[in-house]
């Protein structure tokens, strides 16, 4: 890591050489031979990972942001009920969506760093039918881990159709699309998918392919309408060329040797290693005597790991401390207790020595802010989990 800090926050993460590599390579033309090779590859290798061989592949220019509002806007007509499930942040950001397209939104909302419960959610599910409803896997702003597979099960109870949002979850946290029956399962290239800023990236299920095909109304984003967009991917696939607008041909390129390592790895190994990386990792910091952010461990998630700052040490100081011994850790964000938390990001190519730099930086930032503590309690905790 000579030359620079090791990125530990919840995306932009530590990419794959390999993936920037494929990012500075010469740009190709968006119809060449060997890009319609790339970008159909990409597609198919999504499949894969997503664990979804019916589903309908997505790949976007934008954010995660453009990637959850394509998910409903798609699916969604004005004065459909949509059922919010919210985890912290983002599922905020999801109510904000669907207003917007003129949804009657209902949000289930829980304590800070809890979930909602199924019989929360039911009971609400009863009560009227709902078009949709979405469910953030991680929220990223709390660091919280929701069971999709539950939730997915009530929602083929009562016809509604089922949003994933798993910006921080897909390529980290266990997910079988298919299986489980969810229809659309979301996420955005910077974080456990393992690719630079600037790719959002969608399956999407037979059935919800199929409620678009019907809708009575235009869809409400030109940008983000399936009509434009389902034919380019549909050729891309066939490995021919197509245009609506440029794709962004050396995201796509680095996207593709991301995935093949993805699958190279093998999708039930890499779920196994983040869970042991990200157990390592919060053991450590309970044994720092730090406090994590959701309630229970078994509900941490695998892919960030969300902590309170020790009384009597201030956040910024702290991480402007951690900083200087060359790790660059994320600040709340969720905003009702923005200052009273960090986050560490521990997805994608990270490994035992990231996780144990970090955690040596941390360490070491509680002795400058004149915080009591074992020395080296972290590292020995997670050297423990991480050696069995």
């Amino acid at each position: 890591m000579k030359g620079r800090k090791l990125l530990m926050i919840p995306g932009p993460i530590e990419f794959e050489p390999k993936v920037l590599q494929a990012l500075g390579a010469p740009t190709d033309s968006h119809v060449a031979p060997s890009f319609i090779e790339t970008f159909g590859n990409s597609l198919e290798l999504m499949r894969t990972v997503w664990q979804s061989p019916t589903g309908q592949p997505f790949i976007m220019a934008g954010s995660g942001t453009l990637a959850m509002d394509m998910a409903v806007v798609n699916l969604i007509e004005p004065n459909d009920n949509v059922l919010i499930i919210s985890t912290g942040y983002f599922g905020e950001r999801y109510a904000d969506i669907c207003k917007r397209y003129g949804a009657n939104v209902t949000i289930l909302t829980t304590d800070v760093g809890n979930i909602v419960s199924l019989n929360t959610i039911e009971k609400e599910l009863s009560t009227k039918n709902y078009k949709l409803l979405t469910m953030t896997h991680v929220d990223t702003s709390t660091g919280v881990l929701v069971d999709p597979e539950p939730i997915a099960k009530l929602g083929t109870k009562y016809n509604t159709l089922t949003v994933l949002d798993g910006v921080c979850s897909v390529a980290g946290e266990e997910i079988n699309q298919d299986y489980w029956k969810i229809d659309v399962v979301l996420t955005a290239s910077q974080k456990a998918i393992g690719v630079p800023p600037g790719l959002a990236l969608l399956m999407i299920s037979e059935k919800a392919m199929g409620v678009f095909k019907n809708r009575k109304t235009p869809v409400q984003n030109y940008y983000a309408d399936f009509t434009h967009w389902l034919p380019i991917m549909k050729a891309y696939e066939s490995r021919n060329p197509s245009y609506f607008g440029t794709p962004p041909v050396n995201l796509i390129a680095a996207l593709e040797v991301s995935l093949q390592h993805i699958v190279s790895e093998g999708i039930e190994t890499r779920f196994l290693r983040h869970k042991k990386i990200a157990t390592a990792f919060r053991e450590a910091m309970l044994a720092l005597g730090f406090k994590l952010l959701p309630v229970h461990k078994n509900i941490s998630a695998n892919t960030l790991t969300a902590v309170y700052y020790p009384e009597k040490v201030d956040g910024a100081t702290f991480l402007k401390h951690v900083g200087n011994n060359d790790v660059i850790l994320a600040g709340g964000l969720l905003h009702s207790h923005k200052t009273q938390y960090f986050r560490i990001g521990h997805m994608g190519s990270v490994n035992n020595n990231d996780i144990l730099a970090t955690i040596g930086a941390i360490e070491s930032s509680l002795i400058a802010c004149n915080y009591s503590f074992e020395t080296g309690i972290g590292i020995k905790t997670a050297l423990t989990i991480l050696n069995n």
